[in-house]
């Protein structure tokens, strides 16, 4: 039986009303626990962020939304249905990749259309072997869902199971990137299935096969785009924690805990941004922190020790760019467009192990209005370009002086590949530097990478040795990173709670 906190646990804080945090509030709601939720700001969401600039409407963290039936399994703990909170569109296709000779893939989730794809732009071998691929992701996600993403672990002994062995014989333990070339010869489509390891920090050759689960979920499982951008997902959970009862605090700070008899008694609070205004006492029987994992170890007074020191995920420069309709290529822009450099396992060594920025990038192009105009005034697009870049630990730089630098420098990669997003009505940069000042790790949203010792049983964990009724939540502990995993941790969190 896995390790729960002990009663009472009548009335629980939540630290963050991030998608972790909601998770969590909506399944001790359902499991009939109080719920207060303390957030420093002034909207829901945590790293799912929102800016509005003169009329347009940014989504300032993720734009890929996987999994829909998580979101469905936790407003389902409080009696609500997803379709009566949230609209989701169906992207088909999920991405437009594009390549540095100008060839191009639409990625189909349908494995019809895929396979099409694949024998008309490709080879009628490659269409078998993504059939076979497909077949293999498939079987991938099955064996690890239950056992070892939905799943607590209190000892590295609980995955020795008949799933691990599963997981072994489907070759789980292999290398990514050579894993995906058992299944399809052309390098562009190897880089299609496999170019999601960077989410994890792990470049793919190196990242263990078992990371492909993650490719299952964006190119089989589907994408997803929220009608009102992707800040209607944490508003659909918030509103649908309050309506079961929560409190929700907004602009609220936690500065410490108190503690006495080997638990925390109370938090005590300010609001956000005046430090040293007369604080507030918030008095609860369990705890769950979902900020990112240093800040929690602050708040707790003690940081876990780990055999190997703990390793930070690569970071990301994020432009957004609100545009005319009709300016450049943007009308020709699908929902989410890739577009690969020349350069590949040479791009993950530049920004994981010398630090440098990209000198030939890979780059994720958001265009949300191209299914939700309302996002920007009339006559107006707007689109994100997002470039992987080293962390704040790897490469201190001086992103306030070189931010804008580097933003005419993708503007003109872009251009220069068919892709000419012309001059901006309004601008936001989002540098590491921004995702440090927010308290993020190393400057990374992506928080910490799943090596092989911060993966699984190895991972983080959800509770703190010593901490008789705290819990922790969100990209740093288990199951890891990604909004679908975020909101599974929101579950494994509360289920620590209730039992």
């Amino acid at each position: 039986m896995t390790r729960t906190v002990q009663s009472p646990t009548d009335h629980v804080v939540v630290v963050g009303a991030g998608l972790a945090g909601l998770a969590t509030a909506l399944h001790l709601l359902g499991a009939g626990r109080r719920v207060t939720i303390v957030e420093r700001d002034a909207t829901p969401g945590g790293r799912a962020g929102r800016l509005d600039l003169h009329g347009f409407r940014l989504d300032t963290g993720p734009t890929v939304i996987t999994m829909p039936e998580l979101i469905e399994e936790a407003l389902a703990a409080v009696g609500e249905k997803l379709g009566d909170r949230l609209e989701l569109v169906d992207l088909h296709p999920a991405y437009h990749a594009r390549f540095a000779d100008g060839s191009a893939i639409d990625v189909h989730t349908d494995p019809g259309a895929m396979e099409q794809e694949i024998r008309e732009k490709v080879s009628a071998a490659d269409a078998e072997g993504y059939r076979r691929l497909r077949d293999w992701l498939t079987e991938l996600y099955r064996v690890q869902m239950a056992t070892f993403i939905d799943a607590n672990f209190d000892s590295p002994l609980d995955v020795l199971s008949p799933d691990l062995a599963r997981l072994g014989a489907l070759g789980g333990f292999g290398r990514l990137g050579s894993k995906i070339a058992r299944f399809l010869d052309d390098e562009r489509l190897r880089r299609i299935f496999s170019f999601q390891a960077l989410y994890a920090g792990v470049p793919p050759a190196k990242a263990l096969a078992a990371y492909a689960v993650i490719a299952y979920m964006d190119t089989i499982a589907g994408v997803t785009f929220p009608k009102g951008g992707v800040r209607a997902l944490p508003q659909a959970l918030a509103d649908a924690a309050a309506d079961a009862g929560a409190e929700f605090r907004y602009g609220t700070t936690v500065t410490g805990l108190e503690r006495s008899g080997g638990r925390v008694r109370a938090l005590r609070t300010v609001p956000t941004g005046e430090p040293s205004a007369d604080g507030d006492r918030l008095a609860a029987d369990a705890v769950v922190l979902t900020c990112d994992l240093p800040v929690s170890y602050g708040l707790l007074g003690r940081t876990p020790r780990r055999v190997v020191p703990m390793r930070w995920s690569p970071s990301a420069f994020v432009w957004h760019a609100g545009v005319p309709a009709g300016t450049g290529q943007l009308d020709h822009l699908g929902h989410h467009t890739i577009s690969f450099g020349d350069a590949w396992a040479g791009t993950f060594d530049e920004i994981i192990t010398e630090g440098r920025l990209m000198s030939d990038p890979s780059l994720l192009i958001t265009h949300p209005t191209a299914t939700d105009p309302s996002l920007a005034p009339d006559g107006h697009g707007l689109v994100s370009v997002l470039a992987p870049t080293p962390n704040t630990d790897k490469a201190p730089l001086d992103w306030d002086r070189i931010g804008p630098r580097y933003r005419d420098e993708l503007r003109g990669v872009l251009a220069g590949r068919g892709i000419d997003l012309g001059e901006s009505v309004v601008e936001h940069l989002i540098t590491p530097d921004d995702w440090g000042r927010m308290g993020l790790a190393a400057g990374t949203p992506f928080s910490a990478a799943h090596t092989f010792a911060q993966t699984g049983p190895f991972r983080a964990g959800n509770l703190v040795r010593g901490e008789g009724n705290v819990v922790l939540a969100g990209s740093g502990t288990t199951p890891g990173v990604g909004v679908p995993t975020v909101l599974v941790s929101g579950k494994l969190a509360a289920a620590r709670i209730t039992g």
